[in-house]
């Protein structure tokens, strides 16, 4: 079973559960009613992405192909970071520059899920 994943994975959602809450309570009156939302888009695709991470890494252990699984897992990571990271950059930072990294982020989680599904689509395994 790939491990790291699940390390990772577990990482980024108490981080994205932790950042739900300093939005929730530390950025009400600071930011803009736009900047709240844009920032709870980030915790909730850091949340989506840390649990598709997990879920990689039990796939791994189910007869799947592991190096498209790990690859996807890397997918998943680039994309919370670039996402996610460049939401809240956006939001808590003056920086500008950050806006156009989001949709690149995007990209990696849909290339993430892809892998994931030509994994699935390539096991030979009945379960």
């Amino acid at each position: 079973m790939l491990r790291w994943p699940l390390v990772v994975g577990g990482l980024l959602a108490l981080t994205a559960v932790m950042a739900g809450a300093f939005g929730a309570h530390g950025l009400r009156g600071v930011v803009s009613a736009r900047g709240l939302e844009v920032f709870q888009t980030a915790v909730t695709y850091q949340m989506y992405h840390s649990l598709g991470l997990i879920l990689l890494a039990l796939l791994s252990g189910a007869g799947l192909s592991v190096r498209l699984l790990s690859v996807g897992a890397g997918f998943f990571a680039a994309g919370i970071v670039l996402f996610s990271g460049s939401l809240y950059l956006l939001v808590l930072t003056p920086m500008s520059w950050p806006g156009p990294v989001t949709p690149i982020g995007g990209v990696c989680f849909m290339v993430g899920w892809v892998l994931m599904v030509v994994a699935g689509k390539g096991s030979k395994r009945q379960v």
